[in-house]
Parts: C-alpha cells; structure tokens; sequence
C-alpha cells in the first residue's frame, strides 16, 4: 500500500485524506466441523457482518458505499459470485460494486488495505474491506490444489516445490531450525487460551460480534434413524476457546505432522469458519457526512514482503520491521500488537526475533488471545484481528498504535498499522 504518513508526529495528526475506520465487524469464529457455523455458507457469515454493518451505521446511506473488497482462500469461483449476491441480498444497490482477492491468510488485510488504497487516490470516498471462509464446507478438497501442472511438482527449484508443503511442516521446521521448545510452545497455547477465555467472560468481544443465525438438523450427527425438523439458532460467541487451557494439559496431546515433532492441536490455530467486514472512508468524507463521531481509528497503512515457502511462519518477523521502517517508527512507538498465532513456534519465534519478549511479558501481544484460541478462518483473519485490535485500543494502557501482522502460505508477511482515535 502507499505510504500515507512518515514519522510519529504526522501519523498521528489528522488530515483530511486519512483513511478512517467507521466500524468494524466480525461473525463469532467457530470450529469447522462442530461449532455452531459448521452448517453456514461463506457467503451467510458474510451477509451477516455487511448486513450488520448498516445497522451500526444508521446515517450512513448504502448508496454510499461505492466499493467492496471480500478476502477470501477456499470458496467457488474465488467467493466473487456468492459474495456479490450476498451483498445485494441485504440492502446494498446495484450500484455497490463487488470483488474479491486471495493472498492466503492474510487476505481480508489485503482486502482492507485494497479499499483504502482506492480511498486515498481519489477512486471511491467510501467502500468495505471484508473477508470470509467456511472452512467446515471447503477446507478438504481445496487447501491444496487437486490439478496442478506436473513439472511443478518435480520443479529443479525448491521453493517452487515448497509452495505445496503442509503448513504443520513449516511450522516443525521453524521450531527445529530457530530452537522453539515444545514446552514454549504449549505455555504459549495455553496463555492464548487463557486470555481468549478472561476476555470473553468480561464482554469485551461483543461490541465486535454480529450474530449469525444458522438452521442445524436435528440429531445431526446423532445415527438417528428418524429424520427431525430443523432447528434454528442464533450464534453469537466464539466457540473454540478452551477454558480450562493449562501448560500440562497441553503437553499430554501428540505431534501431528511428525512423529517426533512438537507441533500439536493444541499449539496450533484452529480450522474455523467466519467472517468480518471494516467499513471505511476519508476523514473529509465522514465530516461532510456528520460522522466525526463514528471514526474508531485510522489505517496508516500496509506492507508485504516474501520470506522461503518452507518456513513461511516468519513472515511477520520480516514484515513489522519492513512497515515500521517505512513509516518512521520503531517497536517503542507500537502499544499494542496482534500478530496472528497460525502455529506457537512460528509466533514466538516472530516475538524473539522482533525483540517483544517484554512486551508479551506486558500482555502486550494479542492480550485477548489469538487464533490458536480463537481459530483462523483463513479469508477472514485479518478482519478479524482489525475488529478485535480496533477493541483493545478503545481501551487504557495500549497507546495510539497497533499493528496487525500475519505469516502467509507459500512464503509471505503482511503487517498493518492501526492509530486510535
């Protein structure tokens, strides 16, 4: 994305071509397979958060709103045409225009960072960065493609063979290369757990949450011989968090990729289902409009860089120092962080190697709990952790900064900077 601001001072000013946060909104994130969204379709998460975003912006027209950008990994056709009826089916015009855009994990980031990119050239004043993924309905059969060109599979070039690498490899791989102890790695389970759980208790992820309502068989899954009528049920809390998580507890699971590994189910990110959408304009936009009230932070700005496919976990390590050095600020300015837990070793080995050891110590880093409590619902994690750092940062003790980051599947980082209003 381009670089709006440089330096501390001026990201921190108000101009009137800021990119502004009016709302953002995400589904309760569920286990695929089991939780209560196992029997949702992407694009109904979706619907829900977009419909849900009109509610909470009652002076905002739809007719607004000139542009969606969805995020998504694993739906048909890339989610465009779902998406798209989606969108129509809960009160946005014709004239909204729709697309999609895959880059892996952090797809929905790229989706936000996509829409203010068009908002600070001038193209549109005001659209939607949103993601979605049902991975219950699509994880089996499309996380790895079925037809790939054969030549790429006995590639001369390594990288090139590791794009298809199973992503619980790459995680060995860091644990075993970077020295991230299986005991670290569960204590750090565990505590993602433990927040989740203290958060969830004390409320502070229901402003963030639009219910979901979901139509389940009854006696699914039950062998019962008899057909029953449908139940329908409203989901509205996250349903992958362990509250009874401990270091101990976590240590009697086994390895699952490798027999000798340290990666477990329970240091890992959950397969979920979910979606988010973060609703945006420039700042002189939402003042014509009369919404100076509404803005809940501003986005400053993104960045990408690549790192090797086999070890993709460390993205995040690459891409913070890339954003921070092109914006003119260092770790110190930074309150609060949400770096995304897709595996415990990758996670920890981006705190060390960006020096946050004490900032985690602090509660710091993802102070309500990550994916590996939460879940990672590829399409829709990045807008999931803009809704829920946009949360934390309405609060005391985590500055005016936050930076959202994430490693990527084949070999990528993606870090985003946040600036409370």
């Amino acid at each position: 994305m381009a670089q709006f601001h440089k330096g501390l001072k001026n990201i921190l000013q108000k101009h009137p071509n800021d990119v502004v946060f009016l709302s953002a909104l995400r589904t309760p994130i569920t286990r695929s397979y089991k939780g209560g969204l196992r029997n949702a379709y992407p694009e109904q998460m979706l619907a829900a958060v977009l419909r849900a975003t009109l509610t909470q912006n009652p002076n905002v027209p739809s007719s607004a709103i000139q542009d969606v950008s969805i995020g998504t990994v694993l739906s048909e056709l890339g989610g465009s045409k779902s998406a798209r009826m989606a969108l129509n089916h809960v009160g946005y015009p014709s004239s909204t225009s729709l697309y999609t855009v895959n880059r892996a994990c952090a797809s929905s980031l790229q989706a936000i960072t996509t829409i203010a990119d068009s908002i600070s050239v001038g193209r549109i004043d005001m659209g939607i960065g949103a993601g979605m993924e049902s991975m219950t309905k699509n994880y089996g059969s499309k996380a790895v493609p079925t037809q790939l060109w054969p030549e790429l599979k006995e590639s001369p070039v390594k990288d090139a063979r590791d794009c298809i690498m199973p992503m619980g490899i790459t995680s060995e791989n860091v644990a075993e290369r970077y020295g991230i102890s299986r005991a670290d790695q569960d204590a750090f389970g565990a505590a993602s757990h433990n927040r989740a759980s203290k958060a969830q208790k004390e409320g502070l992820f229901d402003k963030e949450i639009a219910f979901v309502t979901v139509t389940n068989p009854l006696g699914e899954g039950d062998g019962s011989p008899t057909p029953q009528p449908a139940e329908t049920v409203e989901v509205s809390k996250d349903d992958g968090i362990r509250h009874n998580a401990s270091t101990e507890s976590m240590g009697k699971l086994k390895p699952v990729f490798k027999e000798t590994g340290t990666t477990t189910a329970g240091n890992s990110s959950q397969v979920s289902d979910g979606a988010a959408a973060a609703l945006m304009s420039r700042r002189s936009t939402a003042t014509s409009l009369g919404l100076e009230s509404s803005i809940i932070g501003k986005f400053a700005g993104s960045i990408v860089v690549g790192v090797a496919p086999d070890e993709m976990g460390i993205g995040p390590a690459y891409a913070i120092p890339a954003l921070l050095d092109s914006m003119g600020i260092s770790n110190e300015d930074v309150g609060v962080w949400e770096i995304n837990e897709a595996f415990a070793s990758q996670a920890l080995y981006c705190v060390r190697k960006l020096g946050l050891e004490k900032e985690m110590e602090k509660g710091k880093i993802n102070p309500r709990g990550g994916a590996i409590a939460l879940g990672h619902p590829l399409g829709a994690t990045g807008g999931r952790m803009v809704s829920t750092i946009l949360g934390e940062m309405g609060g005391e003790g985590f500055g005016e900064l936050g930076v959202v980051s994430m490693c990527v599947g084949t070999g990528m980082g993606m870090a985003g900077l946040i600036v409370r209003e």
